[in-house]
């Protein structure tokens, strides 16, 4: 058996091992596990994949353990910030639909969107609120688990319904000047951020445009309800919740911290104690419920309901089986399994970086690179596949810029470029990806499995394939003289 030197990095070939492994455990969990096979089970083939890249990496290449733990310390703690706002989601989660706050924006919702533009509006709605708000995340837990129960309740598939949703906050997220993952993707290419957005709305609008007019077709077509059945919805939320136009406050107040650009964690920490205060005040009777107890709130009940809002889970009985599904939460301790495979994902995609494989896989992807419309494929494929294999955005990103951008300058293309491709991949697919953080972070909030919601998330399916019919026909593209 030969021992190569320390120096020698691991061919193409060797690096696609961990991922043929990672493949076969996945296909036998998934088969074993079925829907619960994000319960823990792809997070241990993760984990188990990231030990057969340290096998290979120490035993054959004499990688010193330190510099695979650095690079594994490293990716974990890039994640770190995510890890806290995913807790955090899960306490707004929970405060806000015990609250009130989710079922009286139901409530009114229902009597403002028509079943015959549901979809539409629903994408549009969360576009817009994206936008201003920079974060898909936050639109889903707020307004999207919202339009999940009008939808629900005028009859619409749930994949359709989470599909709409998604792709409207994906859209905000990747155009917003207050996005993260716009800031980053623009950073990481050396593009100037409006220069960026600019160039972005190229690929971007047709994307968009597209994925509304689908939506739109679908909801005109939708069989309308029976009146009473609505109604009946709306009887049993004002039958279990005290509606009240005063919970809107909440996500008035919420908007206003978005607006001032108050940090992420800040506002969503600051939007569960505010919808804390208003379920003491307007959900008395839920706490209790919550905390086992009598009619009459205690101090005790209440200290214990409350709390246990925010970390879950919880149930309660409207009398209407679909509606008891929709208010039931599952708080902090929903979002654990979220954060289980952030750390195998990060933990897999450490050592990947660290031993050199995914240097070396993407070494390979680039010798097949001739001409334009092959170089933004390559990257395009490269942010899916970043996705895939660590499991979090955020890196896709960094990832994908960083071996791509000597490349772009070589071939002598401007940086916007590059930063829109990655945007085009790394940024909207994401969500798409059972294991990856937003996939699972998604499907917990929405309900939705991200296998059910995957083929109607339109705007993230087109716009990597928009990203590369415009390369191929070169709209805008202007290649700098040497």
């Amino acid at each position: 058996m030969k021992i190569f030197s320390r120096n020698e990095r691991p061919s193409w070939a060797v690096s696609l091992i961990p991922f043929v492994v990672l493949v076969i455990l996945l296909a036998i969990v998934i088969k074993v596990f079925g829907t619960g096979a994000l319960d823990g089970g792809s997070q241990v083939a993760l984990m188990f994949a990231a030990g057969v890249t340290v096998a290979i990496s120490m035993i054959f290449y004499r990688i010193p353990w330190k510099d695979l733990e650095d690079s594994i310390v490293d990716n974990i703690h890039s994640v770190g910030t995510s890890i806290v706002i995913l807790l955090l989601i899960g306490a707004v989660s929970g405060s806000w639909m015990l609250s009130g706050v989710v079922p009286t924006l139901i409530y009114y919702g229902m009597k403002v969107i028509t079943p015959s533009i549901f979809l539409f509006a629903s994408c549009a709605i969360s576009a817009l609120i994206s936008v201003m708000t920079g974060s898909s995340w936050t639109t889903i837990a707020t307004i999207g688990v919202a339009l999940v129960g009008i939808g629900t309740a005028q009859g619409y598939e749930p994949g359709w319904i989470a599909g709409a949703i998604i792709s409207g906050a994906y859209f905000g997220d990747k155009v917003s000047p207050l996005s993260d993952t716009t800031v980053l993707a623009s950073s990481s290419a050396g593009t100037p951020l409006f220069t960026h957005i600019r160039f972005m709305m190229v690929t971007t609008i047709p994307s968009f445009v597209i994925s509304l007019v689908v939506f739109l077709i679908v909801s005109l077509l939708h069989e309308t309800p029976d009146a009473s059945q609505t109604a009946g919805f709306t009887d049993d939320l004002v039958h279990s919740f005290n509606i009240s136009p005063w919970l809107l406050l909440v996500p008035v107040l919420t908007g206003f911290l978005i607006a001032r650009k108050v940090p992420a964690i800040i506002t969503l920490f600051s939007a569960s104690v505010i919808a804390g205060i208003f379920a003491l005040i307007f959900q008395p009777h839920i706490l209790a419920e919550v905390a086992g107890g009598s009619d009459s709130l205690s101090f005790v009940e209440g200290f214990k309901g409350l709390f246990k809002t925010y970390y879950g889970p919880t149930a309660i009985d409207t009398g209407n089986t679909e509606l008891n599904s929709l208010v039931s939460t599952r708080g902090m301790t929903g979002m654990l399994n979220t954060v289980f495979l952030i750390i195998a994902a990060s933990t897999f995609g450490g050592v990947l970086v660290g031993s050199g494989m995914l240097q070396s896989l993407t070494d390979a992807l680039v010798s097949f690179v001739r001409r334009r419309v092959t170089m933004v494929t390559a990257t395009v494929g490269t942010g899916i596949f970043a996705n895939m294999i660590t499991g979090d955005q955020y890196l896709s990103i960094l990832l994908t810029s960083s071996l791509y951008k000597k490349l772009y300058q070589e071939r002598g293309y401007d940086s916007k470029l590059l930063s829109r491709s990655v945007e085009d991949s790394a940024t909207v697919v994401s969500v798409l990806i059972p294991w990856n953080s937003c996939g699972m972070t998604q499907a917990t909030v929405l309900k939705v499995s991200t296998m059910t919601y995957l083929p109607y998330c339109l705007f993230n399916l087109i716009s990597p394939f928009m990203s590369i019919f415009i390369a191929a026909i070169g709209y805008k593209i202007v290649r700098k003289s040497k």
